[in-house]
């Protein structure tokens, strides 16, 4: 077959192929002309999930007659100064974006520029550009997108349900109005309420207020500020608390430069980041904005816009990772369950009978009250109490005095009782904390032994009797190819024939450990890794695991100064409202919650 030059119109819908691959990439490509021509209000309209009818309209500065014949023209863009395609400032700047949609459906655009009398029209149906004619608009650019791929009626067929579509251009609005919460923007359409996003105040307030507006009030009342800068890469944004998260990772929101991407650079940074605080099924939400030199990041490496590529993604990651972790830690204590909200709703009144409203205990027919004087009191004391008679509290630390002030008035109170040798119960002064006593201390020894690794090395000590542990061939090996890794925390294996570890020395801050139990577990997480995962990541791992070998372990009855002990090192450890495994260590009601259980508000 010989070589020939492709038509104009199958070149546009080849192109419309990549660009347009359903309604909401319209509206993407749409909003973001809009935002590159200085829109301060933005208003989008869909019927039938974008396939009949899209409809955006804005007030940005508009086009002249001739601008607006080149527009529908391929590769024509007023985003590019010149040819440098490193210094790139705009969300757009390929050119493709309407006379790709020009080629699959009808496309009709009304725009006025300020140095126009009045305002131009044009229309494009499948390729087909109608002549420029005169028409009516205050300002701005309207543009009208009417019967989605009539053209081309195979795409038509992978389309999803219109609801499926419409809430994929809600997807797709709501990045962008996060990306710009200086813009106001509205979203209306058959399938949905109208849903407006007031324009916000300039800097962090103004963000969080923007995000909070789309992500809702959980979100905003868990935000924490992010803000890491070094070598001219700034990232700054908010991240939800470690209690707040979601079953995948579409609560992640990255923006480079403006531009909403999906990048697994930052997606991986982020897993990073949050890898001490979350269980593993577990995903953070957060929005975050990374800003640099146009010149350092490549944004024409994908037909959507939807990747960008990093000149320096080592300082980029490194930067993401440092930054969420300072907020995280900054912010260790806070968590959902320490509201106190979560705990609130656990709790359930017991059933009462309702009262009578004209009940008087006056009339109420009774036997006469007993009276307690002399020797009838001591006896009716005694059977009434006996129907509470439950048991002791496993251990009790009240005194005859009020607790003693300065513990009282501590972040997490002065411990009273400890109830089914697992939860120390502590006052403060304007409410109550239950302290999960294993999650607590393993969180505090994970932290002393990475405080450890970074400084002088684990402490080890040496087995008087070098403990054999016997494992499946297999298992042993992966252990000895990781002996070094696990030296460096302060346990020393070596082989012990086929099928066996002798264990020589284990970390001294665990104390008398199971060895058996704690290699077997290691050896299960070694199983998931692979030579992809970083040495440092692998370490943290490690001492996770060791971590909940060496911590308190529940149905362990502790002494009252044990249990203050603890209450004092979880205020002196960063990162102590959550276990390593993302648990909270704590709960905390207030005093006017419990007034809530008992009616009292």
């Amino acid at each position: 077959m010989p070589v020939r030059q492709l038509p104009e119109q199958i070149v546009n819908r080849i192109a419309a192929g990549e660009v347009v691959e359903r309604p909401a990439s319209v509206v993407k490509e749409l909003v973001e002309n809009a935002i590159d021509a200085g829109a301060s209000r933005i208003d989008v309209f869909t019927d039938g999930g974008g396939r009949r009818r899209i409809g955006i309209t804005d007030d940005g500065g508009g086009m002249n007659a001739r601008d607006l014949a080149l527009a529908v023209e391929r590769h024509a863009t007023s985003k590019l100064d010149d040819e440098d395609l490193l210094q790139i400032r705009t969300l757009g700047f390929r050119g493709e974006a309407l006379p790709s949609i020009g080629a699959v459906a009808r496309l009709s655009i009304t725009t006025r520029h300020a140095s126009e009398p009045h305002a131009w029209a044009l229309s494009v149906e499948g390729g087909e550009k109608s002549e420029i004619m005169p028409a009516a608009l205050a300002h701005g650019t309207r543009v009208e997108v009417g019967d989605l791929f009539y053209a081309t009626p195979a795409r038509l067929k992978f389309l999803k349900t219109d609801r499926t579509e419409a809430e994929a251009i809600r997807e797709v609005v709501r990045r962008l109005a996060m990306a710009r919460p200086d813009i106001a923007f509205t979203l209306a359409g058959e399938e949905r309420a109208p849903v407006t996003w007031a324009a916000a105040l300039p800097g962090a307030a103004g963000r969080l207020t923007r995000l909070g507006d789309i992500l809702g009030a959980d979100f905003r009342s868990h935000a924490i500020e992010v803000h890491a800068e070094r070598d001219g890469v700034v990232v700054a944004g908010y991240a939800a608390a470690p209690a707040l998260t979601k079953a995948n990772a579409l609560g992640q929101y990255l923006f480079v430069n403006g531009r909403p991407v999906r990048d697994k650079l930052i997606l991986g940074a982020v897993r990073a980041a949050y890898s001490d605080y979350l269980p593993r099924d577990r995903h953070p939400v957060l929005a975050l904005f990374v800003t640099l030199d146009p010149r350092e990041v490549d944004a024409n490496v994908h037909p959507a816009k939807t990747e960008v590529r990093f000149r320096n993604a080592g300082l980029v990651r490194a930067l993401i990772v440092h930054g969420l972790k300072e907020a995280l830690a900054r912010e260790g204590r806070r968590t959902a369950a320490n509201s106190g909200e979560s705990a609130l709703s656990s709790f359930r009144p017991a059933f009462m009978p309702p009262r009578p409203a004209s009940w008087d205990w006056r009339a109420s027919p009774s036997t006469p009250m007993p009276s307690f004087e002399g020797a009838a009191a001591p006896a009716f004391a005694e059977r009434a109490q006996a129907a509470f008679d439950v048991g002791a509290p496993s251990a009790d630390v009240r005194i005859e005095t009020q607790p003693v002030a300065d513990l009282v008035d501590r972040p997490l109170g002065a411990a009273r009782t400890q109830i089914h040798e697992t939860y120390i119960v502590s006052q403060t002064r304007d409410g109550l904390i239950i302290v999960d006593q294993h999650a607590a201390h393993e969180r505090i020894v994970y932290e002393r032994l990475k405080a450890a690794l970074a400084t002088n090395g684990v402490q080890r000590q040496i087995l008087l009797i070098p403990e054999i542990v016997e494992m499946d061939e297999a298992i042993v090996e992966r252990l000895l190819e990781r002996s070094e890794e696990l030296a460096s925390f302060g346990l020393a294996i070596e082989s012990f024939g086929p099928g066996a570890v002798a264990v020589r020395e284990t970390p001294s801050l665990l104390g008398k450990t199971n060895a058996g139990g704690l290699l077997r577990d290691l050896s299960e997480h070694m199983a998931e890794w692979d030579e992809a995962l970083p040495l440092e990541r692998r370490l943290m791992h490690v001492a996770a695991t060791m971590a909940c070998h060496g911590s308190v372990r529940a149905g362990r009855r502790l002494r009252p100064e044990e249990m203050n002990a603890l209450l004092r090192e979880m205020e002196a450890t960063p990162n102590s409202g959550q276990c390593n495994h993302g648990r909270p260590t704590y709960v905390e009601l207030k005093l006017s919650d419990v007034e809530k259980l008992f009616g009292r508000r």
